[in-house]
């Protein structure tokens, strides 16, 4: 079955499984889902499922923010054998911080498919290949052994406490090796 909307805007990051595209205001029911489901939320949002008004004002930051920061954004991500709609990833500032984070929200089923690892190594190499990154962050709850496990994967380092989000959270990092451009 192929799920993928004739009108949606054409992948800009393709992974041997994954398609990254921009959002649009089409894709609330798909983002709602994913926000409604205590499991993904367990770690976010104070573990409470989102509202249909903060998914609708989460749509409008996500589509807003490359307009407000090139280059970064945060993604509508669907498996290419299929379309299917699996979650998100993103690379942007980590709240109010200078740090660029690599993010990720995936539905319940896409979990243990090595999703995560494979469209944030991606996101990694875009952060320090094409947009000559020095450093990239992730943060999770203390509590999110899965997430941490994943940053380990994909070349993250073990960083000890971070504040980000108002939250004391654990703190990931990998620093390019390469020179600036």
């Amino acid at each position: 079955m192929n799920c993928r909307r004739s009108d949606a805007p054409s992948p800009w990051l393709e992974t041997l499984r994954l398609a990254l595209r921009e959002f649009t205001s089409a894709d609330f029911d798909d983002l709602h889902r994913l926000d409604t489901d205590p499991r993904v939320m367990k770690y976010v949002n104070r573990g409470r499922p989102a509202t249909r008004e903060e998914t609708a004002a989460a749509i409008r930051r996500i589509v807003r923010y490359p307009r407000l920061y090139p280059d970064l954004g945060i993604w509508y991500a669907t498996r290419r054998d299929t379309g299917a709609f699996i979650g998100w990833f993103s690379l942007k500032y980590a709240g109010r911080s200078p740090d660029v984070e690599i993010g990720y929200r995936l539905l319940h089923d896409a979990w243990g498919h090595g999703y995560a690892t494979e469209g944030a190594a991606a996101l990694l190499d875009f952060g320090f290949d094409e947009l000559g990154l020095h450093r990239i962050i992730g943060v999770t709850d203390p509590g999110n052994t899965a997430s941490q496990h994943v940053l380990k994967k994909v070349g993250m380092s073990d960083r000890g406490w971070g504040r980000y989000y108002d939250k004391r959270l654990r703190l990931f990092a990998a620093d390019n090796a390469e020179p600036a451009r």
